[in-house]
């Protein structure tokens, strides 16, 4: 009975089957293929991915390198602007402190100076005073002189 071909649609068992065959194999074919392309892409990824591995691995030992280079400079400029920014700080905070103490100098000068002008002023009025007491001294013994004799 295998031979005996039997009629559903126009196509018969026998065609049925081989077509069936067909499509399995073009079927398997084609997943053999993609399978055939996975792997040369799969191997493409993975020497790319060497390739950047050692890339980045070159990379690492360059920034090294240069971090040697470069990191001696960074720590000697960072320790001197840290100095120069402290003595920044003091000679701000000394300029002030100076400014403050010239003023109070200068203040304290005026003072000096308008005291001493002020005794001078006294000064000058006590001379004034005991040579105007004198004379009247002298003119009252001078007097009395006059009365004695």
């Amino acid at each position: 009975m295998n031979n005996v071909e039997t009629k559903t649609g126009g196509v018969s068992v026998g065609e049925n089957d081989a077509e069936e065959k067909r499509a399995i194999a073009m079927f398997l074919a084609r997943e053999e293929e993609i399978e055939k392309k996975k792997m040369q892409v799969r191997e493409k990824v993975k020497f790319q991915l060497s390739r950047a591995k050692e890339e980045t691995r070159r990379l690492a030992r360059v920034w090294e390198e240069i971090e040697v280079l470069t990191d001696p400079m960074r720590k000697e400029v960072a320790t001197v602007r840290k100095k120069i920014d402290a003595a920044n700080r003091k000679v701000r905070s000394l300029g002030q402190s100076c400014q403050k103490k010239e003023k109070e100098y200068r203040d304290a000068m005026e003072a000096f100076h308008m005291k001493n002008n002020e005794k001078n002023q006294l000064t000058i009025t006590l001379v004034e005073l005991v040579k105007e007491s004198e004379k009247c001294r002298m003119k009252k013994l001078e007097e009395l002189n006059k009365i004695m004799d």
